[in-house]
């Protein structure tokens, strides 16, 4: 693994968004310096802190009004955003102070006013200045993805994070589209000038890599995010407007916001802890009463937030598989505790039966095909059945006894879980589960004493090349069957991966 991977497995997608625009801003204060921006350090810095201020103080306002726990991580973040798209003012420019006020308040405020089922709808610092355009005429420049100096910067931050959560096919259609949008709306047969101004001096970048990519206002599919990205890309094109009513990028952004709300499972659950068991080896699985019922698909998951005190690098925001079944009342979570545990973990270890956390932002594309004819055979690593206990769960519930075929590999037997839900499907429904252990010191009966490869696979199931694979574990381990089913002739598109490298 390289060094980048292992620094991006390490830290949380928003923790590294936090870290990216502080980086931003002090490559920013530098060049000012240096006179590459047209204003002061002083005056960015000024700004910087007015907007931290005013951020802080409203969030905390709004977050008591609603009865709402804060979260400090968000605060900053958007903070940083409204730092680099609002050009920087002295303190003696009274204008340009209201202005940041105005915009930095309604920023967080839109969290909370325009938040339905305790999700927030919009992007905040869009919100902020579009907000502000309309009622006080103050625009935001986004002059930091303007700057050709500050581009290299904005560039390899932003892949950075967008590698890291794994939406490329987001970011690509809104590329694609809003340059395609450009090339046809051009008001003359010059298309490289736009196409390089667009690329060069406008808000593109960040507004791609960046505010396109913030996990709460995303689509919950593929597909989906995908005509998310084309949404937002058509109506960024320069040219695209309604009478005399030309788009600006955060009103682009917040009209896709809405696209988004629309198409996706709607609000934030609070769940109650109900009980909490030990399943393997440093394995415990969290069962919880939600405070209202809500569909899911098995396979799909949650983004779940517990608050807590000085969080680490990881912050207090995870991303779990449901390992329940949609046919079942009570929320269940898989989850494995290593040695350091992270502040998360260990918050998380401390809950007692009648502890609350909260979730959201339901979402996932690893899930059963609709068509039960389809064979499939799942590979799962550790803590990576979660998904797969889901599945299997609601077969058994649903008397679907497709064609469908477990390996599950682990490193001893005490690591193994849930392997009561995988034999009652053996029995009912004629589910099959290889077992692996892979660092088992005697064979154990039923148990294939090894790891998972491609002989093991071809012998349990001959007919693999007309299946459709599912792998769900850590990230070497996904990569490295990846490779094992290509080389066996298995095509792409019959292997579908789950793990989640930009939110654990």
């Amino acid at each position: 693994m390289s060094f980048i991977d292992n620094f991006l497995n390490k830290i949380t997608m928003y923790r590294l968004v936090l870290y990216y625009l502080v980086v931003l801003l002090l490559v920013s204060v530098f060049s000012a310096f240096f006179h590459f921006l047209s204003f002061s350090p002083e005056s960015l810095v000024f700004t910087t802190f007015l907007i931290v201020l005013v951020c802080w103080i409203s969030n905390h306002l709004f977050a008591k009004a609603f009865g709402v726990a804060p979260n400090s991580e968000s605060i900053y973040i958007t903070a940083f955003i409204l730092a680099l798209i609002i050009t920087p003012v002295v303190s003696a420019d009274l204008t340009g102070v209201g202005f940041i006020i105005f915009a930095s308040a309604w920023a967080m405020g839109s969290k909370y006013i325009f938040a339905i089922g305790k999700k927030h709808v919009f992007n905040p610092a869009a919100f902020g200045v579009a907000l502000s355009a309309i009622a006080i005429g103050q625009s935001a420049t986004w002059w930091v993805a303007g700057n050709i100096v500050l581009l290299p910067f904005v560039l390899i931050g932003g892949l950075l994070i967008v590698r890291k959560i794994h939406r490329f096919d987001l970011v690509l259609s809104f590329a694609a589209v809003s340059l395609i949008t450009i090339v046809v709306t051009a008001s003359s047969q010059d298309y490289l000038t736009p196409i390089s101004q667009t690329l060069l001096h406008s808000s593109f970048f960040f507004l791609a890599l960046v505010m396109l990519t913030e996990p709460l206002t995303m689509p919950p599919s593929r597909m989906l995010r995908i005509l998310y990205g084309a949404l937002v890309g058509i109506l960024f094109a320069p040219n695209v407007h309604i009478g005399n009513y030309y788009f600006t990028p955060e009103i682009a952004l917040l009209i896709g916001n809405i696209f988004v709300y629309i198409v996706s499972p709607k609000g934030r659950f609070m769940l109650t802890l109900k009980e909490k068991n030990q399943i393997g080896t440093g394995t415990y699985e969290y069962v919880f009463l939600p405070d209202r019922p809500f569909m899911f698909r098995p396979g799909q998951y949650l983004e779940w937030t517990l608050g807590h005190r000085f969080p680490d690098d990881r912050g207090n925001r995870r991303y779990f598989t449901i390992a329940s079944s949609p046919t079942e009342t009570d929320v269940r979570l898989g989850v494995k505790f290593y040695d350091p545990a992270s502040t998360y973990k260990r918050a998380l270890q401390s809950l007692k039966i009648g502890d609350t956390i909260s979730a959201s932002h339901l979402a996932g594309d690893f899930v059963l095909p609709t068509n039960n004819k389809k064979k499939l055979v799942f590979i799962a690593g550790g803590i990576g059945v979660t998904p797969f206990r889901s599945m299997v769960q609601y077969l058994v519930d649903k008397k679907d006894a497709r064609s469908a075929t477990l390996f599950y590999s682990n490193k001893t037997l005490e690591e193994v879980s849930y392997k009561d839900v995988f034999d009652r499907a053996e029995k009912e429904i004629g589910f099959k589960t290889v077992y692996a252990l892979s660092n088992a010191k005697n064979s154990v009966p039923g148990m294939y004493n090894g790891t998972i490869d491609g002989a093991l696979i071809a012998r349990e199931v001959p007919d693999y090349r007309d299946r459709t694979f599912y792998i769900s574990g850590p990230r070497g381990m996904v990569e490295a069957f990846k490779k094992t089913l290509s080389g066996m002739g298995v095509p792409r598109w019959r292997i579908k991966t789950d793990y989640f490298p930009g939110f654990a």
